[in-house]
């Protein structure tokens, strides 16, 4: 594949919408997903604010009169834009003037800590979240089974996966990344490795100006990856990090993790809070997770022969992979991805709720042996959720690792991750 062949993405339709709705869009992300990429395709000019040889034209520019860095085609593209964040509000004050749809593109990789001072660009800025690539836009699912299908109410599906499970234990170690989707094995896992490098040595200190340990960085990290998709408390990952003889506060690690947060490097899913029938309560706590499973990965410095000498390990990693496509295909559908659980133990690992008050609920198991098991999980949470008041599920799916597409005679649908899209 050439490496400057452009993959295209499910993000390119919703930047086009919003470009076509407002006078600029600020597309946020973590580092290495793919904004600048995107962004370009639709881009008129571009301003490249990373670039050293104009480092010292830029701040002059923005201490002096920040509109001179505005002037181009439309839709002006302002990479990594934090680098200045006074180009905010200059934005925002160009767009009032001009009156028009698509003038900006904004890209970043970090939330600015002066963000809160700034105005909120509310009727000329809307954002827009990006993610590494989902399995369907690298290629590696057939996407016979379509979300928005499904939610239009056709849930009679087929299809055949093609990924075995070496695959997907590969494509977890590899992760969504664009640069890794386009290389050889062995330099494509290592991807994963520099990116959280790159973390650990600077972008989680050059987010808010903090110098923090590198070390208790890394530990932080190996503890989120050992209690990926879980629910485990802030009390928990501090002790783990402590075993390690690396002390950690309870404000320390609220100042970590608000750093990981702001550089979209950490993305837990929140709990669902339906009315119940019953009253039955619901656990709210977040299900951690990282924005691409291969962070974990190389935070645990493990490899896809590790996942498969360790299937308990496996099935948490591989739900953080269906996470994260999920998360991908819902947004393209005016979606969000939630996680439910009460206290009888009745949980459904992902619950998608379209912003129409559509919902639909997912369970994610790699074994066939424990789809009929999660079949039934979800049938009953059917009966608990107080359909009156939400609804009656779009659909329920049991998310797989496995080959084959269909709809069980309970009603529930078999979908291997290598089958869908959005």
């Amino acid at each position: 594949m050439d490496q400057n062949e452009y993959l295209p993405r499910i993000s390119d339709n919703i930047l086009k919408s919003h470009l076509e709705a407002m006078g600029a869009v600020l597309v946020e992300g973590a580092k290495w997903c793919g904004k600048t990429s995107t962004a370009r395709q639709v881009a008129g000019s571009i301003l490249m604010l990373q670039d050293p040889d104009q480092q010292e034209n830029y701040k002059i520019a923005t201490q002096t009169k920040p509109s001179l860095l505005l002037r181009g085609n439309t839709p002006r593209l302002l990479d990594e834009w934090q680098m200045y964040p006074v180009l905010w509000d200059a934005v925002r004050f160009a767009v009032d003037q001009r009156g028009k749809v698509g003038q900006f593109i904004l890209t970043g990789s970090a939330v600015p800590t002066d963000d809160a001072t700034m105005h909120t660009g509310t009727g000329r800025i809307t954002r827009m979240l990006m993610r590494p690539m989902s399995l369907y836009e690298s290629g590696d699912s057939t996407g016979e089974v379509s979300l928005k299908t499904l939610f239009d109410g056709k849930p009679d599906i087929e299809g055949f996966s093609k990924l075995s499970i070496e695959t997907i234990a590969y494509m977890i170690g590899r992760g969504g990344w664009p640069g890794a989707v386009k290389l050889e094995e062995k330099a494509a896992l290592h991807v994963a490795t520099a990116y959280l490098e790159a973390i650990v040595n600077a972008d989680v200190h050059r987010v808010d100006g903090i110098e923090k340990n590198p070390d208790r960085v890394r530990l932080l990290f190996r503890s989120l990856a050992r209690n990926i998709c879980s629910l485990a408390t802030a009390k928990t990952i501090i002790a783990d990090v402590a075993a390690n003889e690396i002390s950690m506060t309870e404000k320390t690690y609220t100042s970590y993790m608000n750093a990981l947060k702001r550089i979209f490097v950490v993305e837990n899913s929140p709990a669902w809070q339906p009315s119940l029938r019953s009253k039955t309560a619901i656990r709210s706590s977040e299900k951690r997770n990282f924005v691409d499973p291969s962070i974990g990965i190389a935070a645990l410095q493990a490899s896809p022969n590790n996942l498969l000498d360790d299937f308990e390990t496996f099935g948490f990693f591989f739900e953080s992979l269906c996470t994260r496509d999920i998360r991908v295909y819902s947004q393209a559908l005016g979606g969000d991805v939630y996680h439910y659980r009460d206290r009888s133990g009745l949980e459904a690992d992902m619950i998608i709720r379209l912003h129409n008050g559509q919902w639909a609920a997912i369970e994610v198991k790699m074994g066939s042996k424990q789809i009929d098991e999660a079949a039934r999980h979800l049938l009953a949470l059917r009966k608990r959720v107080d359909t009156s008041r939400v609804g009656e599920p779009a659909f329920l799916m049991v998310l797989t690792a496995g080959e084959y597409a269909y709809r069980r005679k309970d009603g529930v649908l078999n979908v291997p991750i290598g089958c869908l899209k959005d």
